[in-house]
């Protein structure tokens, strides 16, 4: 058993990547806000006592410079791992800011994250995101005994635990059998 943390990054600034009209995945462009920085800084306090070894992160923006505050904050290198980058609204990148996604999201919560039987959507089923994580999870584990932190985004985090709320710069905790459904 690994013991994992699974950590939201900070709050982000989505207005810089919305005021310019870039579409879907311009979105893991966008950087923290002042608000979001201290989220990383003091979940890093938060964390500094846990002994943590192994640093991970999605590819987004706002992941990275989380992780980044923290690794400083704990003397950990960041990795970045693909496979914890956040839920895709549209496989197709094709969505057009928060009011796109928002929309999104209630239909996938109306589905409580998967697709209707034979009905496909453009959005990833929780289903994908927990495979795709979960395997991001076991490359991990094998690589140290632990404790890990992982900077990712709530649909991951959600996908994993089932905590649908994680706030930013919150975590969850998990103890991660990577023998289990392997």
């Amino acid at each position: 058993m690994t013991l994992i943390y699974l950590v939201r990054h900070g709050e982000p600034d989505y207005e810089p990547i919305d005021s310019r009209g870039w579409p879907g995945l311009s979105s893991g462009l966008a950087v923290l806000t002042p608000v979001g920085i201290k989220q990383a800084v003091a979940v890093a306090d938060e964390l500094s006592g846990v002994a943590a070894n192994y640093l991970v992160c999605s590819p987004y923006t706002r992941a990275i410079q989380s992780a980044a505050l923290i690794g400083h904050r704990l003397a950990l290198g960041v990795r970045v791992d693909l496979d914890f980058g956040d839920w895709l609204p549209d496989t197709g990148g094709a969505w057009r800011g928060p009011a796109d996604v928002r929309g999104i999201a209630a239909e996938l919560a109306e589905f409580d994250g998967e697709w209707p039987d034979g009905v496909p959507r453009r959005w990833e089923p929780l289903s994908r995101v927990r495979e795709r994580a979960t395997a991001a999870l076991r490359r991990c584990a094998a690589s140290t005994d632990g404790p890990i932190l992982v900077v990712t985004h709530n649909r991951v985090i959600q996908a994993i635990t089932g905590a649908a709320d994680t706030p930013h710069g919150g975590h969850q905790r998990l103890w991660f059998d990577p023998a289990a459904d392997a």
